[in-house]
């Protein structure tokens, strides 16, 4: 399964039919159709080039031959970005925070072998980078510049935001180009950066921008050609000073600050949007084939009351924790520690010495060990604040839940502390707890009734199966609050009528109702990996690329799972994120 041109989601056809036909008219067809006839035409139409498509190959192999000089190398390739060739400098651990720091970097030796005074400033993105001059340097810059996209070939555009066609990058190693953006005030520079074998391409939106700050001689200040974060004005002779680069991007890591970069007085003070605090993650895990876990579990009298409880589906392994896992190195490089909750169970392919990641026991987070071994999600989750070490602001994650694309600590936590939350559309079924329930209606009903005695509100929404931003602090304080239901989730071995999720539902309503929660949206995808239409969603998420988070939920499978279903999951994940964690033994052999 590929993102690119093989992927029939990805091709001309689909994406107009896509745009042009409304979603009543698509799910009228759908409804009139099988599976295998749509995914038929749709191969078939994967084979039809678009115009530009067909352009941009003729474009490619006259390209290839004509600038053989600038893809000579192991470190760069030609590929075909939106139907248009370009240079990518390949790197094995390329990352979104990579491509960004890289092109920064790249345009800030340029100004410097040529002797020119820059500042960074804080600008609205946290994957592009800007960088300032004074207007009258521009000649020497835009030498120096150009002189840099000669060397590794770079491509220059318009940045985010400013015109139409601002994914539009032309060479900047063609002096024309530069003709073009003599007189532009703003103007972004991108290398592009791709894996080995041409899944990932990061482009313009990771480049660098270039202002021109014009001279007010008047007041002796430096004017900002466009809007920023932080200051429109600058000192003309102020100091210049340096500081972290960490303090420009939300993607930074928590525990190893970026390197230091000049910058003004203005830009060196934390904003009221920074999030200052650090972000851990937990995992809860289990490996359902261990025999020695299989020999624990069958010797614990009682069982699930819900065959859902029970369902193999829950125990199968697709090795999603790796890819898991890979998203978030990936996507969240801002994550200063991953605690992965497991029975004394350790991934074969997972080095817990590795720095960043820790393996914690169940041993480790229940205060009474007479409640081990347990097999109840619920039970280990009422846990997950006793895990030691942990930071106040931690997200949760079950291990079928991905980020899809980059995301920021804002995006589940408010600057002032405050956690989101991700309430769902689907409701919460009325009436009593019954053992005909689901598991999940069950805890949704039995947080709904402590909702309602403690704050006389009716909560109706379940939350989207997504990360889950948490506080430990609430976690603490419920445990205290409600001791009844916090002590009989912890002690039921199988899941139970009685059961309460405390941190994938009640956790958001409580902390809502005493003022440290909000609801937010998040974009975000669920996909059922027994939906006979899977493999058609699964190739549109890949070729869109447009979710920040998604989840690969099974509830129904089979202990012997498909092998054509399990091929098309791991191909899936693999095509989606092939790139290795720090975290994995075997990381040569699954380099991509």
């Amino acid at each position: 399964m590929r993102s690119g041109p093989g992927n029939p989601e990805a091709s001309w056809p689909v994406r107009l039919y896509r745009n042009a036909l409304s979603v009543r008219l698509r799910r009228l067809l759908v409804a009139h159709t099988t599976p295998e006839a749509r995914t038929r035409v749709k191969h078939w139409f994967a084979r039809m080039p678009s115009g530009h498509r067909a352009l941009g190959l003729v474009r490619f192999m006259w390209w290839t031959r004509a600038h053989s000089r600038l893809v000579t190398g192991p470190e760069r390739r030609a590929a075909l970005v939106r139907d248009v060739p370009k240079v990518i400098l390949v790197r094995s651990d390329v990352s979104p925070l990579h491509a960004r720091n890289a092109n920064a970097a790249a345009v800030r030796a340029a100004l410097d072998a040529a002797g020119l005074d820059h500042f960074a400033v804080r600008g609205h993105s946290n994957t592009s980078a800007v960088i300032a001059l004074d207007t009258r340097d521009r000649a020497a810059a835009l030498h120096a510049l150009e002189r840099a996209c000669r060397e590794r070939p770079g491509y220059v555009g318009a940045p985010d935001g400013t015109r139409r066609g601002r994914h539009l990058t032309r060479p900047g190693f063609h002096h024309r180009t530069w003709r073009r953006f003599a007189g532009a005030d703003v103007f972004r520079i991108t290398w592009y950066r791709g894996d080995p074998d041409g899944q990932l391409v990061f482009g313009p939106k990771y480049g660098c921008d270039v202002e021109f700050w014009a001279a007010d001689e008047e007041a002796g200040e430096l004017l900002a050609p466009r809007p920023n974060r932080t200051a429109a004005q600058v000192p003309r002779d102020g100091p210049r000073v340096r500081v972290s680069d960490s303090l420009f991007t939300a993607l930074a890591p928590a525990d190893r600050p970026l390197p230091p970069v000049r910058t003004r007085r203005e830009f060196t003070r934390p904003g009221p949007w920074d999030v200052r605090f650090p972000v851990d993650a937990v995992y809860t895990w289990v490996d359902g084939s261990d025999p020695r876990w299989r020999r624990r579990r069958a010797a614990c009298a009682g069982q699930p009351y819900h065959e859902e409880a029970d369902n193999a589906a829950r125990y199968i392994s697709r090795d999603e924790l790796r890819y898991s896992l890979r998203s978030l190195a990936q996507y969240a490089p801002w994550v200063r520690t991953i605690h992965l909750i497991t029975d004394d169970q350790v991934p074969s392919w997972l080095d817990p010495e590795v720095r960043g990641i820790r393996v914690v026991s169940h041993q480790d987070i229940f205060a009474d060990p007479g409640l081990l071994p347990t097999f109840n999600s619920h039970a280990i989750e009422s846990q997950l604040h006793h895990v030691p070490g942990l930071s106040e602001h931690f997200l949760y994650f079950n291990d079928d839940v991905f980020l899809g694309r980059t995301v920021v600590p804002q995006d589940f936590f408010l600057a002032n502390g405050l956690t989101k939350f991700f309430p769902s559309s689907v409701l919460i079924p009325p009436g009593a707890p019954s053992v005909r329930d689901v598991p999940v209606a069950v805890a949704g009903k039995n947080n709904r009734a402590l909702i309602e005695a403690t704050f006389s509100t009716v909560v109706s929404q379940k939350m989207k199966h997504a990360p889950h931003p948490l506080l430990r602090s609430v976690l603490y304080e419920m445990e205290e609050r409600f001791p009844v239901e916090h002590r009989a989730t912890a002690s039921h071995r199988f899941r139970s009528v009685d059961d309460v999720s405390f941190v994938s539902s009640l956790h958001h309503y409580y902390a809502f109702h005493t003022a440290r929660a909000v609801p937010a949206r998040i974009r975000y995808a669920y996909l059922d990996v027994s939906h006979p239409a899977l493999a058609t969603r699964l190739a549109a998420l890949l070729a869109r690329r447009d979710r920040q988070v998604f989840c690969l939920n099974d509830t129904v499978s089979r202990e012997q799972e498909p092998v054509a279903r399990q091929a098309l999951v791991t191909a899936f994940m693999q095509a989606y994120f092939p790139l290795p964690g720090p975290w994995e033994l075997d990381r040569a052999r699954h380099r991509s």
